[in-house]
């Protein structure tokens, strides 16, 4: 871990929210101009991978769509959100953060009996997760306990923390962690693909697992820090990704969103925007995408993709 962000994190319990939120958008604000030869696009993410061949049925890109619940706030909306997407029939991840707050047995029965899915983000919230290989380890025991007390398949570590071979200690099919293109988060050395990859084992460790990066940007950072009043950078993102023929991942944070139509707090956003792309997405491209399920994508790249899984 960088040193400045681990004295960050060690500082940050005593920052209020406040100024953490004005202090990260002047960073944004300068960083937009810096990089907006590849934010919100990468051009050079386009490109396919070797002995690509498409999607099932022919369809012109894929689309999973994925949510970290941060907080019990966040916990409390779920149920909310997800009636939105099935409505829509459209279906969708749900990554929670066991030692943050009580996750409810009963919400997570919900979710997978709705034919959606459940994820592990993390233990906690804290950004402690690559300081030292035997803190990772340490945790990557209950990490997997979790794993398999849900049945879930698929990890994101809080705050798109990531090291991948450090990864691979988890008992996973994918991990969620990396992004085509984001110089905005504290790890910013994005993957440069719109596509899943493979990233194996070594070192008599398990085998590996595949990688799904986020490819449209995350919520927070249009709403929250850029103060964006619509949802025109998913859509132009969106758009690319149809025409490069990619993987749309979303991910988006129910912690974040206003359901109920009334004044919006210091860090919300209208639900509309969200349901506004899925709508989009329905008219637009109908009949145009494969959506799926974070584990079923896993599950068709390694049939697809992998040659020895």
């Amino acid at each position: 871990m960088p040193l400045l962000l681990k004295i960050f994190y060690r500082l940050k319990s005593l920052i209020p929210r406040f100024l953490q939120l004005l202090l990260r958008r002047m960073l944004v604000a300068r960083q937009l101009k810096r990089h907006s030869d590849v934010w919100p696009i990468d051009p050079a993410a386009g490109q396919p991978p070797s002995g690509w061949k498409g999607w099932p049925d022919g369809k012109r890109f894929a689309l999973v769509l994925t949510h970290d619940v941060e907080t019990k706030r966040g916990h409390d909306r779920c149920r909310l959100l997800l009636e939105r997407e099935a409505r829509l029939e459209f279906r969708s991840a749900f990554n929670f953060v066991p030692k943050r707050y009580d996750v409810s047995p009963a919400l997570r029965h919900f979710i997978a009996s709705s034919g959606f899915e459940v994820g592990v983000h993390g233990l906690y919230h804290d950004g402690k997760y690559f300081e030292s290989r035997g803190e990772f380890l340490r945790r990557a025991q209950e990490i997997n306990r979790y794993l398999k007390e849900w049945e879930a398949v698929g990890y994101r570590t809080p705050s798109m923390h990531h090291k991948l071979d450090w990864i691979l200690d988890l008992d996973i099919l994918y991990d969620e962690s990396m992004f085509d293109t984001d110089p905005f988060e504290p790890y910013a050395d994005g993957v440069g693909t719109i596509f899943p990859f493979w990233f194996g084992g070594g070192d008599g460790r398990k085998r590996g697992y595949v990688e799904l990066p986020y490819t449209l940007p995350q919520d927070f950072t249009p709403f929250i820090l850029m103060r964006e009043s619509n949802n025109e950078i998913w859509k132009k993102k969106l758009d690319w990704i149809a025409e490069k023929g990619g993987m749309a991942l979303l991910n988006t944070h129910p912690d974040y969103m206003c359901f109920d139509g009334g004044r919006l707090r210091s860090e919300e956003y209208p639900v509309s925007n969200y349901i506004g792309l899925l709508e989009y997405i329905k008219s637009r491209y109908s009949g145009q995408y494969w959506h799926v399920l974070p584990r079923e994508m896993a599950d068709f790249w390694i049939r697809a993709m992998v040659k020895e899984a």
